[in-house]
């Protein structure tokens, strides 16, 4: 079978939309409204998690026929801390200030329901690099819902985009632009995803179907 199968390249392209962790499956919220004020860590965070998915599941995987069924829960919280203690450790020796910034939710990483949920569902049950796809497909469809409710919060909230003072440059609030104090507050990230699934179920009837 090809490394590049169709099937193959479903475990990539699903999770961006039919079956995102964040909009159809409604899993990883947390960090959604926790790290989304700023583009940068968001980022940060979305390449952590991938990070850590996709080396728990293609390590889970390679251990799959090894792992005794009523300590599986056990082993796979073990290798998921190991992997956050050494994203954690990485994000503190070259991004300090966004480690400051992200604080206990890099460590948080650890029962994140998304990583469980396809150690559980998928790299128990499949090959290596069927498991190393399917962690990076959830890893993107995770990541790019984080940069996008990052992007308007950030936008919108503070005026600028990576720490670029974008409104500023462009001149708005010499026209009257203000702030909107509302964007930089954890229910805006609700209101953003919020938006992004009903823009997405709008196009797919699929998803609407299905529910």
């Amino acid at each position: 079978m090809s490394l590049f199968s169709s099937k193959n390249m479903k475990l990539l392209s699903n999770p961006l939309n039919d079956s995102n962790p964040i909009t159809v499956q409604v899993l990883g919220i947390c960090s959604a409204l926790a790290v989304t004020a700023k583009v940068k860590p968001a980022f940060v965070m979305a390449i952590s998690v991938m990070a850590v998915m996709t080396l728990s599941n293609v390590i889970i995987s390679l251990l799959r026929k090894t792992i005794p069924n009523r300590i599986r829960i056990i082993v796979q919280l073990v290798v998921i801390a190991a992997l956050v203690i050494l994203v954690d450790e990485i994000l503190r020796a070259f991004v300090y200030d966004v480690s400051k910034q992200l604080s206990v939710f890099v460590g948080l990483i650890i029962t994140n329901c998304i990583i469980m949920g396809r150690l559980e569902a998928f790299a128990m049950a499949n090959k290596p690099w069927d498991s190393f796809l399917d962690g990076v497909g959830n890893s993107f469809g995770y990541a790019w819902i984080l940069i996008v409710v990052a992007f308007f919060r950030e936008l919108l909230g503070s005026g600028t985009l990576w720490g670029y003072p974008v409104m500023e440059k462009i001149g708005l609030y010499n026209i009257g632009y203000e702030n909107n104090g509302l964007m930089i507050l954890s229910p805006a990230a609700l209101i953003v995803v919020g938006i992004i699934i009903w823009i997405q179920r709008s196009y797919n009837k699929d998803l609407i179907e299905s529910k």
